[in-house]
C-alpha cells in the first residue's frame, strides 16, 4: 500500500471508530447521527468549495479544501459500507479504457 493510500485507510479507520463517539465532542459522530443525506450534502458542499478554491484561491487553500472533501467522502463511504478496495478496483477497471467510446458503453 502506498503512503498516500495508507493515510486514507488510516483516516477511514478513525472515522469508523468515531461513528459511535459522543456527538458533543465528535464532528464525525454528529454527521452520522444526521444520516446519509446530510453526509452526501456535505460532500457536495465541499466539492463546490474545492472547485472555487481551484479557480480563485491559492494552491494551499485548494489543498485544505481538497482535504475537507476527501474527509467527507470517506465518511460517506463508511456510512454506505463502501470498502476502499471497491473504489480502487473500479479505478483499476478504468485503466486502459479507450476514452469516450469506452465510457459511453458503461454509461
Amino acid at each position: 500500500m502506498q503512503k498516500d493510500e495508507r493515510v486514507l485507510a488510516e483516516m477511514l479507520e478513525v472515522i469508523e471508530r468515531r461513528k459511535s463517539s459522543d456527538q458533543v465532542t465528535s464532528y464525525t459522530a454528529r454527521l452520522y447521527a444526521k444520516g446519509v443525506h446530510k453526509i452526501a450534502q456535505k460532500v457536495g458542499e465541499e466539492a463546490v468549495e474545492t472547485t472555487v478554491a481551484a479557480v480563485a484561491e491559492s494552491k494551499e487553500w485548494l489543498a485544505r479544501e481538497s482535504a475537507d472533501l476527501l474527509y467527507h467522502l470517506l465518511v460517506l463511504w463508511s456510512a454506505k459500507d463502501l470498502a476502499m478496495a471497491d473504489v480502487w478496483a473500479e479505478l483499476e477497471n478504468r485503466f486502459g479504457a479507450a476514452g469516450i467510446k469506452e465510457l459511453r458503453k458503461k454509461g
